[in-house]
């Protein structure tokens, strides 16, 4: 197999020569074939290819920022009474949260995670929780008032003690007695999405 710096001279060389010349007396002068001089070609086209998809992707991952993703991660923490309210936690985590008496009034929580989380008195009026994750999230004592969680998942959570005023339950999946127990309370109309809670529940 010719070598790079072998085909750099060739290149050179062909250059420099006048026309017309036959292919085959400047690859024997070389001692180079036809078909060495289109491996040559295909690897440093394939390594051509192979810096530039990884530049793409450095680019995409690195030098552009996603909007609507908000990186942070307060998994598995203690965050009691803190303060959240109007803050752009959009992607955020708080898996296993801890977040008693925590003020996340007005904040944007689309698509976080709320796995597991502990929202004992915990202030979530008038946010937005579309296509967040609720599942086995503990709501007791929370305020929901006027949230939106349009297509939240929300498998195994659990409801106690809860203000509902005007949330919109729009696609979320919610059976048995949390579903029973939500109905009993639900009333109020979203200001966003001008939908009410008991429609948005399907109750019957």
């Amino acid at each position: 197999m010719i070598t790079t710096l072998q085909y750099k001279y060739f290149i050179k060389f062909l250059s420099s020569l006048p026309k017309p010349i036959t292919n085959s007396r400047i690859l024997a002068a070389f001692d180079i074939d036809l078909v060495d001089l289109l491996f040559l070609k295909i690897e440093v086209l394939t390594m051509l290819s192979k810096i530039l998809s990884f530049l793409a992707i450095f680019a995409l991952l690195f030098l552009f920022e996603i909007p609507g993703q908000a990186f942070i991660d307060y998994g598995k923490q203690t965050l009691i009474g803190d303060d959240f309210s109007s803050q752009d936690l959009r992607g955020a985590t708080f898996y296993l949260t801890d977040l008693q008496d925590a003020n996340l009034s007005e904040s944007d929580l689309e698509g976080a995670s709320l796995f597991g989380a502990k929202l004992l008195n915990t202030d979530l009026s008038n946010t937005n929780l579309r296509n967040a994750t609720l599942d086995s999230a503990v709501f007791e004592g929370t305020n929901l008032s006027n949230a939106v969680l349009e297509d939240a998942f929300a498998f195994s959570a659990r409801f106690k003690n809860v203000d509902i005023t005007g949330t919109d339950f729009t696609n979320v999946i919610l059976t048995g007695d949390e579903l029973t127990y939500l109905c009993s309370i639900a009333n109020g109309t979203n200001t966003i999405t001008k939908r009410e809670t008991f429609s948005t529940l399907e109750c019957s």
